[in-house]
């Protein structure tokens, strides 16, 4: 299942990475108004939608509300103004927003399983903003992106590792070091 949830997040983040943002058009004020009018309606919505849950799917139903309103706000502003820098942010708000509900769903587990959950989730972050960085000044962040990626798999990977014990476990972190070029 652990799996199958990482697999699910990673394909979640790219999916959303990879969703063309909205064209540099620029909208009129009064259909920028509505926009927020309408995105403010729908909030209020999705997240009355939640009140019927209870605990955590509760918790991650409003996570979920949130994000799905932090994203199209971030849209919306970016079809109002059309510049490359709201277009980072739509992708910034797609990750923060990808990581709260990762984050959330973590909550679920308990022990060394949750702690290797909210690490995966973190790096899902980290790579997504990461990409998030690369369209934003392409020659620097590459390097930067490939270093933090690399510290945040490597983050998962000890994590993992600490679920064994004795010789097991030391193997694992030295297969882990080895891996992601730490010493």
């Amino acid at each position: 299942m652990n799996k199958r949830f990482t697999l699910k997040t990673s394909l979640l983040v790219t999916a959303l990475l990879l969703l063309p943002a909205a064209h540099a058009q620029t909208m009129s004020k009064p259909d920028y108004s509505a926009g927020k009018t309408r995105l403010s309606t729908g909030y209020k919505a999705d997240k009355a939608a939640c009140a019927v849950l209870s605990g955590n799917a509760m918790d991650i139903c409003i996570e979920e509300a949130k994000g799905k309103e932090k994203v199209a706000r971030a849209e919306l502003e970016l079809a109002y103004s059309g510049k490359d820098s709201d277009r980072n942010k739509v992708r910034v708000a797609k990750a923060d927003s990808a990581y709260a509900v990762a984050r959330e769903r973590c909550d679920d587990l308990a022990g060394n399983p949750k702690d290797v959950c909210v690490k995966e989730a973190k790096a899902a972050k980290v790579s997504a903003l990461a990409d998030a960085k690369m369209g934003k000044e392409i020659s620097q962040a590459r390097s930067d992106a490939a270093d933090d990626k690399r510290n945040a798999d490597y983050k998962v990977a000890i994590e993992k590792c600490d679920a064994l014990a004795g010789d097991a476990k030391s193997g694992c972190v030295a297969a882990a070091k080895a891996s992601h070029g730490k010493s």
